[in-house]
């Protein structure tokens, strides 16, 4: 009988196999420790890290989640398809968490930002509202009541204005607490537009198409 053990049969790691993998430890240990890099290094590696596992919940999202299926389906039917390409992961500003750019049609979540994966779904969902309407109604962007009208709709539908998102944020209140949080959030939306040219007229913006757009659920039968 052969006993001999064949090449690929446990065979021991090499010491350049050995050396690869303490390198890849000892770089990893550098950058949670940041000893040994500089910062810029280590914000750099983290920024990357959090870019990957935002792409990873993405594909998740649009595979499993229900809400973002269905956006995803509603938008094909609109003659709007989004492909995966353009739902982008990236660093952003620090007081955002996405947002959607009318052209090309693009959705950016921003990695890093998310203080839970429902955050992350809502965020998501949030934009993909934007990018229905801007399929469905040619929404102006710089008409107010049409920025105000859509903001209301997103802030309403996605499930961004749930107690539980609230009470993160920071906001209680056990009156109307959905309708207060989407005229707070629209407000500050339609007001960072730049045709806005303050916070009065963004105000008056969500006030004069609240009715109307707060019941547009559109596409779904009723609120998420």
């Amino acid at each position: 009988m052969n006993n001999a053990t064949s090449p690929s049969d446990s065979s021991p790691s090499t010491p350049s196999q050995d050396s690869s993998a303490f390198e890849r430890w000892r770089r990893k240990a550098m950058l949670v420790t940041g000893l040994g890099v500089t910062e810029d290094e280590r914000m750099e590696a983290l920024r990357a890290h959090q870019t990957r596992q935002c792409e990873k919940q993405k594909e998740y999202f649009m595979n499993s989640s229900p809400i973002i299926v269905f956006m995803l389906k509603h938008l094909k039917l609109s003659g709007c398809e989004v492909p995966p390409s353009n739902i982008l992961c990236a660093p952003c500003d620090q007081t955002k968490s996405g947002g959607f750019s009318p052209d090309p049609g693009a959705v950016v979540l921003c990695s890093g930002h998310f203080f839970s994966q429902k955050h992350m779904e809502y965020t998501l969902a949030h934009e993909l509202i934007h990018m229905y309407d801007q399929c469905k109604f040619k929404v102006d962007w710089s008409n107010l009541r049409h920025h105000a009208c859509s903001e209301i709709r997103a802030n309403n539908l996605s499930g961004d204005c749930r107690f539980s998102q609230e009470l993160r944020r920071g906001f209680i209140a056990f009156s109307k607490q959905h309708q207060a949080c989407i005229r707070r959030r629209s407000v500050e939306s339609v007001a960072a537009n730049p045709a806005c040219p303050n916070e009065a007229a963004a105000e008056r913006a969500v006030n004069e198409v609240w009715d109307s757009c707060f019941n547009d659920t559109r596409p779904f039968d009723e609120i998420y």
